[in-house]
């Protein structure tokens, strides 16, 4: 594959979507948005690429989790039913690959062959997403119809975008745990608010307040932060029915 001569004029325009990607994340909070927006830019700026793909492992389980083109789904299912292929060496073994043909590749044969008879697909890469998502392994797949069609220019441009994805699901994540810190501790103020309350109110101890609080949130089937905010706004108990329990 001849190298193109204008790489960083395609570095430039590749700064210029990050920068883009950059303030819709700021807006996203669903990590399959954030992939999707990634993978078709990946598409339009690996000019080889005819279809991209970002394959997901969590729970023991191969996902596509975005992709520019059903027959990207199904050369990912594919894979994730013989269990081998790019994507899932790139996710296992934590590494990169780049596939000249997968017609005479050694490596998947099954795979290799299955592709390219039933879809057309001859070149691909995959780049694992470094990710602190709990149980949560990724990878951007890039398939092309051409032999070889893949140069340092492409191989480059995958490897920045697999890593801005790991960084901008790293993103959504810390700031979802920040979110749900946030409503732990808020939780936690109206909790101790509401014993506060009913101590005073009903002569119990501390014990005996956060135990009415239970009870009270498993008879009615409803989260303990719920009849903590009530009681802490309310200065009484809540009936299931919505309105105040009587004294």
């Amino acid at each position: 594959m001849n190298e193109r001569p204008d790489l960083a004029g395609t570095m430039l325009a590749l700064a210029d979507d990050f920068v883009g990607l950059g303030r819709v994340t700021l807006q996203i909070a669903d990590e399959q948005d954030l992939l999707a927006a990634v993978a078709r830019v990946a598409q339009a700026r690996i000019e080889p690429a005819d279809w991209v793909s970002i394959t997901t492992l969590a729970g023991g389980e191969f996902r596509t989790m975005a992709s520019t083109d059903p027959r990207a789904e199904q050369a990912d299912a594919i894979q994730y039913a013989v269990g081998a292929g790019p994507c899932v060496d790139a996710i296992l073994d934590e590494t990169d690959v780049v596939v000249r043909d997968l017609r005479t590749d050694e490596r998947w044969p099954t795979f290799g062959h299955r592709v390219a008879d039933e879809l057309g697909v001859r070149s691909m890469m995959a780049f694992r997403l470094t990710m602190d998502v709990k149980d949560t392994i990724a990878a951007l797949n890039v398939f092309s119809c051409t032999v070889d069609a893949f140069d340092t220019e492409a191989v480059v441009t995958g490897r920045l975008m697999a890593t801005y994805s790991a960084l901008g699901l790293n993103s959504i994540a810390d700031r979802r745990r920040a979110e749900e810190l946030q409503q732990a501790l808020g939780s936690a103020r109206e909790i101790g608010i509401a014993i506060g309350v009913l101590m005073v109110s009903e002569q119990l101890t501390r014990e005996q307040a956060f135990e009415v609080l239970r009870t009270h949130s498993q008879d009615q089937n409803r989260k303990l932060r719920e009849i903590a905010a009530y009681v802490a706004e309310t200065g009484t108990l809540p009936h299931a029915n919505g309105h105040a329990a009587q004294s």
